[in-house]
Parts: structure tokens; sequence; C-alpha cells
């Protein structure tokens, strides 16, 4: 399992593939690479999955430079590189200061 210290470092050196949905969904919401690395530096871990469908995950929101927040749901399990479930900005009525549900 990796800690939020090495979700970190791989955000911010770029370690991370996306899944197809992730790529797609990237895509469709202008989520740029930088962006996601740039959450590196300001990112938690504000929901664990332990038995997600595929291997134990987790929803992380960070914060871009500009101050987008972002939700990324990754897998945990330890690997060579980060990988990105799915990815979005939060919507404001779903969710309280980005890391809660309504």
């Amino acid at each position: 399992m990796k800690t939020i210290e090495q979700i970190c470092r791989q955000l911010i050196s770029g370690q991370f593939e996306f899944s197809r949905h992730a790529f797609k969904r990237s895509i469709e919401r202008n989520i740029s690479e930088l962006e996601i690395r740039e959450i590196g530096n300001h990112v938690k871990i504000i929901e664990e999955y332990p038995d997600d469908k595929y291997s134990p995950s987790c929803l992380l929101l960070g914060f871009t430079q500009n101050r987008r927040p972002l939700h990324l749901q990754i897998s945990v399990e330890d690997s060579e590189y980060l990988k990105i479930i799915t990815i979005y900005e939060p919507d404001e009525t779903k969710w309280i200061n980005y890391e809660k549900r309504r």
C-alpha cells in the first residue's frame, strides 16, 4: 500500500498513468498533466475504498496552483506508476469544502 508521501512524490514527478476511463475524463474535463502534477503539493486522502472492485483505492483531493480543486481516485497498490482510475472537478453542491459528501 502506498503512503501519502509516496503518492505526492509520484504525482509531482509525473510517475502516474491513466486508466482508459481517466484518460477520457481528463480530456473531456480539460484537466492537464501539469495540473495533476501540481496537486501533488497540496493533496490529501478524503475517502478510502479497501474493497474496491479491482484493487484497493482511495479518493484524493488536491488543489492546483490556480486553486482549482480536483478529485482523483487512485489505486493504492504498490507499483512503479500511480494508477489514476478517474479524475474530475468536484461539484460544490455535492461536497462540503470538496472533501465531505453532502
